[in-house]
């Protein structure tokens, strides 16, 4: 049943599309053992990288890409935020359920504040001097304030039930409006929550009763893993573990307005403000996919390294980093000499990569710098979707293959947050 309503929503167009800024891997940093989180210091231009494995996060130089520093942290270190206003880093320890808060001026850690159990994701809030941790073991949200490095509330999140629970897995913040959204990945919902007051105004449910599914949305995923805000249009674009597919939600009354199939396994997403673009971490077919928040659609898929986890866009460089966690690689995408490409999308491949911290078994070596780069399929390293066989939807959507890889997903994430 999924499948058949996945097929009628994403029904493919015949017009080839082309597009300005076709995109390419410019890049490749080797050597950075499973990276799986990203934040970009506009201060320094620099890229911050959460090392997972090895209790580190990696700094590498825009300027030549190149790492420059290591600075050890906590334990499993899953996510990152850049507080452009103190100049720190804020690094989420997932093993051992404490924020690292590192200072850009030597790379060194300032302080360690204790948080909820299991940290996952952080969001920084630029008007309140606030970073956001949703902690994943326990549904909170915690409230630090960069002035003292303390918590300052604890929030829960979800919707209450005594049979549910909430899994909050991503955050982002909505500056024009002053809410962060909460990506709560077991119970298909999004809480929004006031800076205000730091509490939470509404729910939003993505499910097929969900706000917007009069208009012609039926199914686009029930499973948020990860969050972008597009600050340009007022929307939040969610990846969604279960659907291949991302929605997007209106904040101006926090309603779904459109979704689109990506590659396969979307479980991150990144927001490119030069050119109103979002970038999606494909983690099962070595991709990403850029989406043009213009009309909403897929304009180019770009091959990358093996295992891509998360993204973030270098805002002085224009370039998007995608951190690659199979690969042990970092690649850096920016605009390729060509201007426009239409060319068929092939059908997605499909991997063992799970959307959740790395097991141990996974080798922390790292790589050659440009030997986990996929072969381009054009001479730019762009493959733009100009017509898609429905009938390759339907298959990559299946009810058989969604539930194989809600099977192995949950059984990753029990083991890493056990």
């Amino acid at each position: 049943m999924a499948a058949l309503l996945l097929a009628v929503l994403f029904l493919p167009s015949t017009l080839p599309l082309s597009f300005a800024n076709a995109q390419t891997v410019l890049a490749t940093v080797g050597k950075v053992p499973t990276p799986v989180a990203l934040a970009y210091d506009s201060s320094k231009g620099e890229m911050f990288v959460a090392d997972y494995q090895v209790n580190t996060v990696s700094v590498i130089s825009d300027a030549n890409n190149s790492v420059v520093a290591t600075v050890p942290v906590g334990i499993d270190p899953f996510a990152l935020a850049y507080d452009s206003s103190k100049g720190e880093v804020f690094v989420a320890n997932n093993g051992n359920s404490t924020v690292s808060v590192i200072s850009d001026v030597n790379n060194s850690v300032v302080a360690t504040v204790a948080v909820g159990s299991g940290p996952i994701a952080l969001a920084y809030d630029s008007s309140k001097g606030e970073v956001f941790v949703a902690n994943h073991n326990d549904n909170t949200v915690s409230v630090i304030s960069d002035a003292s490095d303390s918590v300052v509330k604890t929030l829960t999140v979800g919707v209450s039930s005594a049979f549910q629970t909430y899994t909050p897995r991503a955050l982002a913040y909505d500056s024009s409006k002053g809410e962060v959204f909460v990506a709560n990945l077991a119970n298909g919902t999004l809480s929004v929550i006031s800076d205000s007051n730091n509490s939470i105004v509404a729910t939003v449910r993505l499910t097929l009763d969900a706000p917007g599914a009069g208009n012609g949305l039926k199914f686009a995923g029930t499973e948020p893993i990860a969050l972008a805000y597009d600050s340009s249009k007022g929307e939040v674009f969610v990846a969604n573990d279960d659907g291949n597919a991302v929605s997007v939600i209106s904040d101006s009354n926090n309603s779904l307005v459109a979704a689109m199939l990506v590659g396969t396994g979307p479980v991150a997403v990144g927001y490119d403000s030069s050119n109103g673009e979002v970038f999606v971490a494909n983690s099962q077919d070595d991709t990403v996919s850029v989406i043009s928040d213009a009309n909403n659609s897929v304009v180019a898929t770009v091959p990358v390294g093996k295992g891509p986890f998360a993204v973030a866009y270098d805002s002085s460089k224009g370039e998007v980093f995608v951190a690659n966690v199979d690969g042990n690689t970092v690649s850096v995408i920016g605009p390729s000499a060509s201007s426009t490409t239409t060319t068929p999308s092939p059908a997605s491949s499909s991997t063992s990569t799970s959307s959740t911290p790395p097991s141990a078994a996974t080798s922390t070596s790292g790589s050659g710098a440009s030997s986990e780069a996929k072969a381009p399929a054009t001479s730019s390293n762009v493959v733009a979707f100009a017509t898609v066989d429905a009938a390759i939807l339907v298959g990559l959507v299946t009810a058989v293959a969604l539930d194989a890889r809600r099977r192995r997903g949950r059984s990753a994430r029990q083991a890493a947050t056990a």
